[in-house]
C-alpha cells in the first residue's frame, strides 16, 4: 500500500494543483454580483476582465509547452503556481478594480502554464496508464467547478479583518498555492530527475517553431486537432450559458438550474472509467462514443426543452456532461501517442492554444446569437459543431 501511494504522489500533487487552478477560474462569475457592489462596474466591464482571463490563459498553452521543453516541466509548473498564488494573495487587501483585472491577468497566466505541461508529465511518469493518470487529472480539476461556487456562499457570512469577505477566498486559495508549489518542487524531481532538467535539445528559436508547425502535415494530427476545437467550442459555449438557458428557455427556477448545473459538473467522475477504458482498449473507440453520446443527449436536451419537466431534462444535461467529459482524458492520452516525445511540450501546446482559443470567443458568438436569434438557435449551433466533432473521430477510427 506504501509502495502504491508513492508511486501516485507525482499525480496527486499535479492533480491538486490542477484542481486550484479551476477553482480560481470557476470561483470569478459567482463573485461578480459582490464585484459590482465592491467596485461599482457594469457586467460589460466584468465579463470583458474575465475575457481577458480566459485569452491570457489560452496564449500561454505554447509557449508554456515550449518552455517545458527545454527547461523541465517541473520549473514550468512551479513557476506557473506561484505566479497565480501572488496574483491570488494581492487580492486580499483592498485595491481599485484595475487592480482586481491586472490579478485576473496574471492568474491567466499562472494557471495556464499548468494543464499542457502536466499532461506531459503524467504521460512520461504514468506510460502504460495514461488515460487513467489523466482522468484523475481532468476529474480533481472539474471539482474546482464544483467547490468554487459553495465556497463563495460560505464566505459571504464571514467577516474578514482586510475588507470584504469574498477576499477570504484569495487569501485561502494563494496560500494552498505556495504551499503547493512548494510540495511540487521537492517531491516531483525525486520521482522524476528528467523533468527537473528538461534534457531537451538545444534548437533556436526559429527551427523549434517549424518541429511544432510539421505536426500539422500528418493529416491525422490535423483532422484531430479540429476535432479538438469543434468540441472546446461546444463545451465553452455551453457551460456558459447552461444555467440561463435552462431559466430563461426551460422555465426552471434559478435553484433548479443551479443543483442541475451541479450535476454536470459532478458528472466528470466519468473520466476516472474512460481514462482507464481508453488504456485497456483504444483511445479512439473511446472518443467517438464519448463524443457521439455528448451530441446525442445535446440534441435531445435542446428538443425536449418546455416539453419535459426537470427530472428528464436533467438526465440529458448529465449525459452531456458523461459524453463531454468522458472525451477529455483520452483526448490528452491520444495527442501525446502523436507527438515525438522531444517536443511533446510545445505540440501539445499548440493544439491546447488552438482549443482554447475556440473556447474563448465561444461564450461572445453564444450570448450574441442567443440576443439576436435566440437560445434555441445558439445552442443548435454548438450541437452542430460537437455532431462534426462526432463524425471526425469516427472517420479517424475507421481508417486507423
Amino acid at each position: 500500500m506504501a509502495g502504491r501511494v508513492t508511486h501516485y504522489d507525482v499525480l496527486v500533487v499535479t492533480a491538486a494543483i490542477w484542481f486550484l487552478g479551476k477553482f480560481l477560474r470557476y470561483a470569478f462569475p459567482p463573485l461578480f454580483g459582490s464585484f459590482q457592489t465592491s467596485y461599482g462596474v457594469s457586467n460589460a466591464a466584468l465579463g470583458t476582465a474575465f475575457t481577458g482571463f480566459m485569452l491570457v490563459y489560452a496564449a500561454m498553452q505554447f509557449p508554456s509547452g515550449v518552455l517545458a521543453d527545454r527547461l523541465g516541466s517541473v520549473i514550468v509548473i512551479t513557476t506557473g503556481v506561484l505566479l497565480a498564488a501572488t496574483a491570488s494573495l494581492a487580492l486580499t487587501v483592498d485595491s481599485p478594480f484595475l487592480a482586481l483585472v491586472g490579478a485576473m491577468l496574471v492568474m491567466g497566466a499562472g494557471t495556464g502554464a499548468h494543464k499542457t505541461v502536466a499532461v506531459r508529465l503524467l504521460s512520461r511518469a504514468y506510460p502504460s496508464r495514461t488515460g487513467r493518470a489523466l482522468g484523475v487529472l481532468d476529474t480533481f480539476g472539474a471539482f474546482g467547478g464544483v467547490v468554487a461556487p459553495a465556497a463563495v456562499v460560505v464566505v459571504a457570512g464571514i467577516s474578514f479583518a482586510f475588507g470584504e469577505s469574498w477576499r477570504l477566498i484569495f487569501l485561502l486559495t494563494g496560500l494552498a498555492g505556495v504551499g503547493l508549489a512548494v510540495l511540487f518542487r521537492v517531491r516531483v524531481p525525486q520521482r522524476l530527475p528528467s523533468e527537473s532538467d528538461g534534457g531537451a535539445v538545444s534548437t533556436t528559436s526559429t527551427a523549434g517553431v517549424g518541429q511544432y508547425v510539421t505536426l500539422f502535415r500528418d493529416w491525422r494530427f490535423s483532422v484531430f486537432a479540429l476535432l479538438t476545437v469543434l468540441f472546446s467550442f461546444t463545451y465553452n459555449g455551453f457551460v456558459a450559458f447552461a444555467p440561463l438557458y435552462l431559466t430563461q428557455e426551460a422555465g426552471l427556477t434559478d435553484a433548479v438550474a443551479g443543483v442541475l448545473y451541479s450535476a454536470l459538473f459532478l458528472a466528470s467522475l466519468v473520466q476516472l472509467v474512460t481514462g482507464d477504458l481508453s488504456d485497456r482498449i483504444g483511445r479512439l473507440p473511446i472518443i467517438t462514443a464519448t463524443l457521439g453520446l455528448a451530441s446525442l443527449a445535446l440534441v435531445t436536451f435542446i428538443s425536449l426543452t418546455g416539453t419535459v419537466g426537470p427530472v428528464v431534462l436533467g438526465a440529458a444535461l448529465v449525459a452531456v456532461g458523461i459524453g463531454a467529459h468522458g472525451f477529455r482524458p483520452v483526448r490528452g492520452a491520444y495527442l501525446m501517442s502523436m507527438i515525438p516525445d522531444d517536443i511533446a511540450g510545445g505540440g501539445l501546446g499548440v493544439v491546447r492554444t488552438l482549443l482554447m482559443g475556440s473556447g474563448a470567443i465561444a461564450p461572445a458568438i453564444v450570448g450574441t446569437l442567443s440576443e439576436t436569434a435566440g437560445f434555441r438557435t445558439a445552442f443548435w449551433l454548438l450541437a452542430a459543431t460537437i455532431i462534426a466533432a462526432t463524425g471526425l473521430g469516427a472517420v479517424l477510427w475507421l481508417l486507423e
